[in-house]
């Protein structure tokens, strides 16, 4: 096995498998590149999920404390990036749980509209750019408004980009639950959309 000298200037080009084996070995290095390249896409996510974004900086370290505690039980088996957003999931619903944050019921089908992720064009005009913003900030507030656990699907899928498989394996959820959930959230914020008098959908 190959041992890894990490330096400043090529530690960056390691894959996550070979950072969590320096960080493993004792090296500091190895689990600093790992927060380094996940930590704004976990805060970003975690943020989604509480709207709170001093709980969610909060939250964030707590995660990577957990990982960095956890890290020899990591199975290569799995992406990291989805084992470790797994880890801010549950830990994001048990600081919902602890702080009494209102999570609506599954069931409650109240308000919101569909999510359709903005495709970027190659250099927008300056109005088309003012279009994608106020686009951009429509959907995020009608995100807001879904249910904890159809936004956290939502975020997932298309602010992550995460496959159903893989939000499966974060969320803890079987596969055709995930599947049913993003159907029903899209459907809620469709709603949501029409009602506010958008029609590119």
């Amino acid at each position: 096995m190959t041992v890894h000298t990490p330096t400043m200037e090529n530690i960056k080009t390691f894959t996550d498998i070979e950072l969590i084996a320096d960080a493993l070995g004792g090296r500091e290095d190895g689990f600093e590149e790992l927060v380094r390249r996940y930590q704004r896409p976990i805060t970003a996510y975690v943020y989604r999920m509480l709207s709170d974004y001093d709980a969610s900086l909060d939250v964030t370290q707590e995660v990577f404390i957990k990982v960095y505690n956890s890290l020899s039980k990591y199975s290569s088996e799995y992406k990291f990036s989805t084992w470790l957003y797994r880890i801010a999931h549950n830990a994001a619903i048990d600081y919902m749980r602890r702080n009494s944050v209102n999570q609506q019921s599954l069931e409650t089908e109240n308000a919101d509209g569909t999510y359709q992720l903005q495709i970027e064009s190659p250099r927008p005009t300056p109005e088309q750019e003012r279009e994608q913003t106020e686009w951009r900030n429509e959907i995020e507030s009608v995100v807001k408004c879904l249910p904890v656990a159809y936004r956290d699907l939502i975020v997932l899928r298309h602010s992550r980009d995460m496959s159903y498989d893989e939000i499966a394996e974060i969320t803890g959820l079987p596969l055709g639950t995930v599947k049913n959930r993003l159907f029903r959230a899209r459907e809620m914020m469709r709603e949501m959309f029409v009602e506010r008098g958008f029609t590119r959908l």
